[in-house]
């Protein structure tokens, strides 16, 4: 996924950062109001990682503008604010889950995850595929794990992170700019064959039949 972090614990932030990116995710990372409003409106990003008290400002606030101009990406607060009055008002404001700090990494991962489901229409974690000659394929998002043919296939975060944005998005067509844009953070060099080659590597452990190409728009996985 593709994530924004607006957190100004520097230790926190980057021990969130470290972790999501070892999972796959792509995380911009910023400790302003101010930042976080110009790059939400510059990136799509798929889930918002929101602190409340900020240098300069107030992290409610920057959702409730966010939701006024009719913004839907999905939010989940995290504060040291542990008052029901604050978990209600931030519920309220429009934030889609909530998590007081401190809180487990592995907990964030799998609120993530939950709420990407919820976004995507398919709460189910559990998706099943066709691979090459009518292969049985299971994807467990929750698990990040990919099982053919009863057999556990191992996927490294890059390869994970695309099929990911590819599976949450069944039978719609996905150009070659936005896969990028799940796969790298700002700041990261991303070469020009970069999505070409991740395809080429999953269609080798998952089957030439998983993805299709629509030529000259980008990638697909049938829904």
């Amino acid at each position: 996924m593709r994530i924004l972090l607006v957190e100004d614990e520097r230790y926190l932030a980057e021990a969130v950062r470290d972790h999501l990116l070892a999972s796959g995710d792509a995380v911009d990372m910023t400790e302003s109001v101010v930042e976080a409003e110009i790059m939400l409106r510059g990136t799509p990003y798929d889930v918002l990682l929101l602190d409340l008290n900020l240098p300069d400002g107030r992290g409610i606030d920057l959702l409730r503008a966010l939701r006024r101009a009719g913004s839907v990406t999905p939010c989940i607060i995290l504060t040291a604010q542990d008052q029901i009055s604050d978990r209600i008002a931030g519920l309220n404001a429009g934030a889609d889950d909530y998590l007081v700090k401190p809180f487990d990494l592995h907990e964030l991962s799998a609120r993530l995850l939950a709420v990407a489901r919820r976004y995507s229409g398919n709460p189910n974690p559990l998706i099943r595929l066709s691979g090459d000659n009518g292969g049985a394929i299971e994807v467990d998002l929750a698990s990040r794990s990919v099982v053919i043919d009863g057999q556990q296939t191992d996927l490294t975060s890059r390869e994970w992170a695309l099929l990911d944005q590819l599976l949450r998005r069944p039978g719609a067509t996905l150009s070659k700019a936005q896969l990028e844009e799940a796969l790298y953070e700002f700041g990261a060099e991303i070469e020009s064959n970069t999505v070409e080659v991740y395809v080429s590597r999953l269609r080798r452990k998952l089957g030439k039949a998983v993805i299709h190409t629509v030529r000259g728009v980008g990638y697909r996985i049938e829904g």
